[in-house]
């Protein structure tokens, strides 16, 4: 059976090099899957999870936006940061999450919503993976 190798690049260096059937995310457009031999493409990607599936296993990471390029048999997704489950700290990630949580109940004016909406983002990103 025919694989993609899978490449998963974030300014720290390399996360993930690997070869799998099919990688499923969450491109801003929408839901991608991607077989071997899929059309060329690149895509923004979202805060969102990256499923990597081979035979009957599947691995996944959490994915902090980027961009995803495509070759028929080649996937690089070039993130601004990404995190494999055992990597996760679930304490860490609930506390990010209460704090985010906190500033967008605030009444404040000096809080900055749009940044306190991607911390939340990304912390429950993190919980879904981690968990």
């Amino acid at each position: 059976m025919k694989t993609l190798t899978v490449s998963v690049v974030t300014p720290d260096g390399p996360v993930l090099e690997d070869s799998f059937d099919m990688v499923s995310c969450k491109a801003e457009n929408g839901e991608l899957g991607i077989l071997p031999g899929h059309i060329p493409m690149v895509a923004p990607l979202t805060i969102s999870g990256v499923r990597l599936k081979r035979e009957s296993d599947t691995e996944r990471l959490a994915v902090n936006g980027g961009f995803l390029e495509v070759r028929p048999d080649k996937v690089t997704i070039l993130a601004q940061s990404a995190e494999k489950p055992s990597e996760i700290n679930v304490d860490r990630a609930e506390e990010a999450k209460a704090r985010a949580e906190k500033r967008l109940q605030s009444k404040q004016d000096d809080v900055d919503f749009q940044r306190a909406e991607l911390a939340l983002k990304r912390a429950m990103n993190r919980l879904d993976i981690g968990r």
